[in-house]
């Protein structure tokens, strides 16, 4: 462990969730528990599931006897949610406390419906006021820049996490009004912001522009979409503050994963997931270091288990220590999903989303951008609408040209008439949620997908 530098919090609220003596837990001793839930959920699957009991027809009745053999299993994926969720619950809809809808890109996809039992609720309650201890502490004004209106939703279970931990939760919601937010986390004098990448960074370089209160925060975590180090190494510049990622999504229960101080990748809330990572192509596991895809069973969900869940999302698990001296498992920052990715030849590199942040957020006064790409047969069309402070205006539209000419997939395909590139950049002061992908339509403007 590195002097000064504290074991994260994790370790000790899993140690305490696996009956590990003394707080101190040993990689032998987590992995006894996770065997011991693994068959204890494919077991309450096969009873209560009519779903898993037709998935899992082939296998043996025995259970695991190591950790090893659950590759063995069928993989579980987002078309199965959509198509077979009610036949996923377990127990009696009198149980279910919060249903989620979650929409899918593009015009066909059905909605995923997630369902939790108020213990379910409760470990996501308990993660987030463990994992904010990371950051706050008692007394601690923490705004939350979440959704957190209804009863369940994310930005309410951090709310009830952290009156746990004895900090003062201010509930904001998602940022829709720069002025408005930014004045309000002054007048509240918050130590910390949770929210999305984007809308934490647009507040920044609004704040940054300010002539009133210069009060800034402390720290702020990062969460429910990709985390660019560009917006990083943005905050860190304007609000001298410590910034921490999270990894998770809700088919996870909201929670998977947190950096500790350290910041070289996320500890793995390890009493309640199983995590693997498999060759998206084979489907088999890869030795651990090695890129795949991130794939995970829940080991205490009552309302809805998921057994080998295929995120999409390619990580890998990070094999050297952490300098916090924690036990836990460490995944490497995610930086794309299997899904997320465009090619304008074959062979050639792939254009993301994230590499399009690397390149473009360090613009100034730049708080978002959009991305459609037209297919017009031979040739595509890229147009890229850039929303900026209006101190940035106006912005030079070469300047956004070149930054996007950096990724070597739009410079090869641009130089052999493949690509044709537009921008636009607008003036913005309020900011309209979604989630942040690559539009690709066709030529009369249909939306045929969405690259996240």
């Amino acid at each position: 462990m590195t002097a000064g530098l504290m074991v994260t919090p994790l370790d000790g609220w899993i140690a305490g969730r696996t009956g590990a003596a003394g707080g101190r837990m040993t990689r032998a001793e987590l992995e006894v528990y996770q065997l011991a839930r693994l068959n204890a959920t494919i077991a309450q699957v096969r009873h209560m599931s009519s779903f898993y009991r037709r998935h899992f027809a082939a296998m043996g009745a025995n259970g695991l006897t190591c950790l090893e053999e659950l590759a063995d299993y069928p993989l579980t994926t987002p078309a199965d949610v959509m198509e077979h969720a009610g036949a996923m619950i377990c127990g009696s809809q009198g149980d279910i406390s919060r249903v989620v809808t979650l929409t899918t890109s593009g015009t066909t996809g059905k909605p995923k419906r997630l369902y939790f039992t108020s213990s379910d609720q409760k470990l996501t309650i308990d993660f987030f006021g463990c994992g904010m201890s990371t950051l706050v502490g008692p007394g601690d004004k923490t705004m939350i820049l979440l959704p957190g209106e209804r009863p369940g939703s994310v930005g309410e279970l951090l709310f009830q996490g952290l009156l746990g931990i004895g900090a003062r939760p201010v509930a904001y919601g998602l940022v829709q009004n720069l002025d408005d937010a930014v004045r309000t986390m002054c007048r509240e004098e918050a130590v910390c912001l949770v929210g999305v990448p984007v809308q934490i960074l647009a507040m920044a370089r609004y704040w940054e522009n300010w002539k009133e209160n210069r009060w800034a925060p402390k720290c702020a975590l990062l969460s429910t979409d990709y985390v660019s180090a560009a917006i990083v190494s943005e905050l860190r510049r304007i609000w001298d503050c410590e910034v921490y990622e999270h990894y998770g999504m809700t088919e996870m229960g909201l929670g998977g994963g947190l950096e500790c101080a350290a910041h070289q990748g996320y500890h793995l809330r390890e009493a309640d997931l199983y995590f693997e990572i498999i060759n998206p192509a084979s489907a088999r596991p890869c030795p651990d270091g090695e890129y795949g895809e991130v794939v995970f069973t829940t080991l205490t969900r009552q309302g809805m288990p998921l057994i080998r869940y295929r995120t999409g999302d390619i990580s890998r698990f990070i094999v050297e220590p952490c300098p916090c001296g924690s036990r836990l498992r460490r995944l490497e920052r995610v930086y794309s999903r299997q899904e997320g990715q465009v090619y304008f030849g074959p062979g050639w590199p792939p254009v993301t989303m994230a590499e399009l942040d690397e390149v473009l957020f360090p613009l100034p006064g730049l708080v978002d951008f959009t991305v459609s790409i037209v297919d017009a047969g031979q040739a595509a069309e890229l147009t890229l609408v850039v929303e900026v402070l209006p101190e940035a205006l106006p912005l030079d539209k070469s300047a956004i040209l070149f930054a996007v000419r950096q990724l070597p997939a739009i410079r090869l395909a641009e130089q052999e008439g493949r690509l044709a590139l537009t921008a636009e950049a607008h003036c913005r002061l309020s900011l309209a949620p979604g989630k942040r992908s690559i539009r690709i339509v066709d030529q009369t403007g249909k939306e045929a997908q969405s690259a996240g």
